[in-house]
């Protein structure tokens, strides 16, 4: 489902240029769980954004579901999101004075041939979406009325809404105590297990990552590990 050969990522800072990623090549199964983990600066987030296409690689190759997709502008990779990606962030990216049935309407505005879906049908999906997530009795809450980690499983439920084949979760319990980040993760599990959806993670916990299928270790913009659960 995601391949990716030979990859580099080049910034331009000033006058200085920063190499994120330095031949990056790496390949992800359908349905499989992998954990991207490395300290600060190793290029795991640089990874993340090409693998989700909130950037595209300065050199070499990154197929979606078998897509070519380095060579597509705004446009085309906000569709390819849209279309087959759910994000999940640390941060949980929720609009405040928003109910949760209305943060998770949001990315179904449009359908997949760009018509708008009915308010009812965004609903009922919504609805459907929050009960798998536990949430089914916290529908009309805002942000502030909940907790850390009912506002986690909103963003879940808003990233699964569009029926994506990845989710892609950076950081996720980064934000959380242990025990919400435990119920967090065992919603990824359920996930992966009954629907089999491909989880790409990023993480610096050992103990997260250690519940993945395979974890791939970066350092200074290269795979330095690859270790299979």
């Amino acid at each position: 489902m995601i391949e990716i050969e030979n990859v580099t990522k080049v910034y331009q800072m000033g006058e200085v240029q920063v190499h994120a990623l330095r031949g990056v090549s790496l390949r992800i199964e359908p349905g499989e769980w992998v954990a991207i983990m490395g300290p600060s600066g190793s290029g795991k987030s640089t990874l993340m954004h090409i693998i989700g296409c909130l950037d595209t690689p300065t050199a070499g190759l990154y197929r979606l579901d078998g897509v070519p997709v380095g060579g597509m502008d705004e446009a085309q990779l906000a569709d390819v999101r849209n279309r087959k990606i759910g994000f999940v962030f640390q941060t949980f990216n929720l609009l405040p004075r928003t109910s949760a049935l209305k943060q998770v309407t949001l990315p179904m505005q449009y359908s997949r041939n760009g018509a708008r879906v009915p308010l009812d049908e965004r609903e009922g999906r919504a609805r459907t979406a929050l009960e798998m997530v536990g949430l089914g009795d916290r529908m009309s809450h805002q942000p502030t009325e909940l907790s850390g980690g009912q506002q986690q499983r909103v963003a879940i439920a808003r990233a699964l809404v569009n029926d994506p084949i990845i989710i892609m979760a950076d950081e996720p319990t980064g934000n959380l105590d242990s025990t919400s980040g435990a119920e967090v993760i065992e919603i990824f599990h359920r996930l992966h297990r009954e629907r089999g959806i491909t989880v790409v993670m990023v993480t610096h916990d050992e103990e997260i990552g250690a519940q993945a299928e395979r974890i791939v270790r970066l350092r200074d913009g290269v795979i330095v590990e690859e270790v299979r659960r």
